[in-house]
């Protein structure tokens, strides 16, 4: 229970935006871009508050992307959101849009399908016009236990993908040194699928700046937690 002076204590300034202290908005660093692929961003709640945390970075600078908090979701609004007619402008409402999931392929199962980003297959028959790029955000540990306390993430398709740099995400700890921060993992998706790297070096340039102030401020004993 907190204690009268804790009560009477000033609450920090926070950005109405990215919902982080003033000291530490990220606002600053976002470049909107106009991206293609539907993104649906499924965060763990212990990520929320994690100063370290990505996914908002990424949430503000994809305006079509949509962000779910949870650990376990009701199977039918999963489904609805999955199968949710498309975000991005100028793409009709009756078209079609088919979920993939963004994950690697060590918690995959003999019934899993993969879904190729250069053919626009899955298993190498099944082409797909317009998709759906479910990311999964939290710990190596949390993601799994996501992906298999929600069986409908496990009857996705699975986009894996290949020849990835490393990782800049310098300011955590990851369980393999293949991994990458959520932000970059799709961006390198979304640069695979539209096929354009481009486009998307705004975002990694904007999450390289976003990890120097967080390691700047972490030095200097400044606040970066969010709010709770």
């Amino acid at each position: 229970m907190a204690s009268l002076h804790d009560q009477l204590l000033p609450r920090r300034l926070l950005c109405p935006i990215c919902q982080r202290a003033l000291s530490a908005c990220i606002c600053h660093w976002t470049s909107p871009i106009d991206h293609a692929v539907d993104v649906l961003i499924l965060q763990h709640p212990l990520e929320v508050n994690n100063a370290k945390n990505s996914v908002r970075l990424l949430h503000l600078s994809l305006p079509y992307s949509k962000l779910l908090v949870g650990s376990v979701f009701d199977a039918d609004e999963l489904q609805a959101l999955m199968h949710a007619p498309s975000r991005i402008r100028n793409v009709s409402e009756s078209e079609t849009v088919q979920p993939v999931l963004l994950y690697t392929d060590d918690a995959s199962t003999p019934n899993t399908s993969h879904f190729d980003a250069r053919t626009m297959l899955i298993d190498k028959q099944q082409p797909l016009k317009r998709i759906r790029l479910v990311v999964i955000d939290g710990t190596w540990r949390k993601s799994r236990k996501m992906l298999f306390e929600n069986p409908l993430l496990q009857t996705l398709p699975r986009m894996v993908l290949i020849d990835t740099p490393i990782s800049r995400y310098t300011i955590r700890k990851s369980h393999k040194p293949e991994q990458l921060s959520t932000l970059e993992a799709t961006g390198y998706a979304l640069m695979q699928l539209e096929r354009n790297s481009e486009k998307y070096h705004p975002l990694l340039t904007a999450f390289d700046n976003f990890v120097l102030q967080q390691g700047y401020m972490r030095m200097h004993g400044q606040p970066v937690r969010r709010a709770e």
